[in-house]
């Protein structure tokens, strides 16, 4: 990280920022050529270890790819919002953000499966659902090990200068 002013080391912080964005990008890649997708996620993150959770069609593009290379990255934000400046370079974004890399893998055991979308579930809408075999069947349930992982905000500039 170039920027280390704007590093985020709190896990609760960080913890909040993946509670309130809701599209992860998950970064694959496919016979050395990046693939990027948007995905709903849930998570689990205990004594800073963090899991995530995605659920995708059985079939298609990106579940081929994650069965061919089981690593990826991945990338979310939130509280994105645009600033000016008196001159074009003081124009810019203010953000959070969590970026990783972990190793994915797919949740066949039922309970395994149902713990995960449960989650997933939560994170997106903030209820608990419960879920038919047949539910779950039409799904894949993708888990992320990750490895690593920082974070970040970028204030607006004159809140960095207390103002």
């Amino acid at each position: 990280m170039n920027r280390r002013e704007l590093e985020i080391k709190d896990k609760g912080e960080i913890k909040g920022i993946i509670e309130k964005a809701k599209i992860l990008h998950l970064g694959l890649i496919d016979e050395g050529l990046p693939y990027i997708v948007p995905m709903n996620y849930g998570f689990e993150m205990e004594n800073g270890k963090l899991t995530l959770y995605l659920h995708s069609a059985v079939k298609g593009y990106k579940i081929d790819v994650m069965k061919k290379s089981p690593v990826c990255c991945f990338e979310l934000e939130c509280d994105v919002a645009p600033f000016e400046g008196e001159k074009p370079c003081q124009n810019g974004m203010v953000y959070s953000s969590v970026i990783g890399r972990g190793k994915v893998s797919f949740i066949t055991d039922g309970d395994d499966k149902i713990h995960a979308m449960k989650v997933l579930m939560k994170t997106q809408t903030g209820r608990d659902f419960d879920f038919t075999e047949r539910e779950l069947s039409a799904v894949a349930m993708i888990r992320i090990d990750v490895s690593e992982y920082t974070a970040k905000r970028r204030p607006h500039p004159l809140e960095r200068r207390g103002k």
